[in-house]
């Protein structure tokens, strides 16, 4: 996973997190594994996975567990599809494991599935396999629903799943997406979904148990995207996975520029690979969350303006590892803030058309070595060096009065 974060300035300010976590898109439906035993194990699931689309009690226990709690939980979730795919099998006895990956579809909203890793463990007994365990595999995060029962909310360009909401606060954070969506497709264009799909946990903990990570490593973090990579020539399932406690405590327009933020990383996806560096990626995304927000540059980048007027502003775009956090929050800052303001000089000096063409122009390259000269010449008529110091001058002239 690479992580793409920002800074906590204060109780006016937020954090922004765009990560990124490869997977295969591929199909839904696996061929049959060769030997017998998994295959019968994976008739197993795959009765398992038809109960679960058909929300069938019955049908479910009798693949293993006498409380078909899950059922319960997902009822509100609008499932499209719900396969699993079993890799290996490990032991002998009438206890197994089996590492499996679990792919399923939100209706109306996911091209491709989301992929989670698991594994489960089956005992057989009365010559038939049963289902007695179903954990995520090593460090994969948790799903939603095994954090309590979903509610759903439905907005226009929105669905919002969240676990301990309030169903008000639900329907303000699909307000909230409705408007982003419209505010990215301005500012990218309609080639992407135009729809988001928003996790709402009940707490912190619950936010580093579906990130599969630490919750102490997301405190003050907003929100984070998750999703594929680009590459596959579909629309990756991404998931803006909201935290309820740092987010709670923003104003409206940061609450707004957060989640117009993450949505451009939604939109951006599928154009967005190793090639493109985080001064990029985490730029154009605040670009497209500030764009219409009404803030000054000055609102937007306060520890850059400390420090054009002391003296001491970057003289070079932001390294990939002036994103991640360090014991100087505002180093972090300022990385953000740098990126944000070298998109925003391609959007003032070239265009907005020509910001989305050189964005898409980096990705392409397909490494990052020479990715960003290319498109720079390419694109915008320009070699880096030259870029960096009409950079360095635009920040000047933005944050020095």
């Amino acid at each position: 996973m690479a992580g793409r974060r920002r800074a906590v300035r204060g109780a006016g300010c937020w954090v922004a997190l765009g990560a990124l976590l490869l997977g295969s898109a591929g199909c839904e439906r696996a061929p049959a594994p060769a030997d017998a035993r998994s295959a019968a194990v994976q008739r197993v699931l795959d009765r398992r996975a038809d109960a679960v689309l058909d929300g069938d009690a019955t049908a479910y226990r009798e693949t293993g567990g006498a409380d078909p709690y899950l059922l319960t939980d997902l009822a509100a979730v609008p499932l499209a599809s719900w396969t699993y795919r079993v890799d290996r099998i490990d032991g002998t006895g009438p206890r197994i494991t089996a590492d499996a990956e679990l792919r399923y579809r939100v209706a109306g909203y996911d091209s491709v599935p989301v992929v989670a890793r698991r594994t489960l463990t089956l005992r057989r007994s009365d010559g038939r396999w049963r289902v007695v365990g179903d954990e995520p595999a090593g460090k994969s995060g948790r799903q939603l629903w095994e954090q309590g029962k979903v509610s759903a909310v439905r907005g226009a360009h929105s669905l919002v799943l969240g676990v301990g909401q309030q169903e008000n606060v639900l329907r303000s954070y699909a307000r909230l997406a409705d408007l982003a969506v419209p505010a990215v497709t301005a500012a990218w264009g309609r080639d992407w979904a135009r729809e988001v799909v928003i996790l709402v946990p009940g707490s912190l903990d619950g936010m580093g148990q579906l990130l599969g990570a630490p919750a102490s490593g997301y405190r003050g973090i907003a929100a984070v995207t998750t999703g594929e990579a680009g590459g596959s020539g579909a629309a990756p399932a991404d998931r803006v996975i909201i935290n309820p406690e740092a987010y709670g405590v923003l104003g409206s327009v940061g609450k707004q520029v957060v989640l117009t933020h993450e949505t451009a990383h939604v939109a951006t996806r599928a154009v967005t690979t190793a090639a493109t560096p985080l001064w990029l990626s985490e730029g154009y995304a605040d670009w497209a969350g500030y764009r219409d927000s009404g803030r000054t540059t000055a609102q937007a980048a306060p520890e850059l303006q400390s420090a054009v007027r002391e003296g001491t502003a970057p003289t070079e775009l932001p390294e990939d590892a002036a994103f991640g956090f360090s014991s100087d929050p505002g180093r972090l800052a300022r990385a953000y803030e740098s990126g944000w303001l070298a998109c925003r000089m391609i959007a003032d000096h070239w265009g907005e058309a020509k910001l989305n063409a050189f964005y898409a122009a980096v990705g392409r390259h397909g490494d990052r070595s020479g990715a960003v000269e290319s498109a720079l010449q390419n694109v915008l008529g320009i070699g880096e060096q030259e870029f960096v110091l009409r950079w360095r001058e635009y920040v000047r002239r933005q944050l020095g009065g």
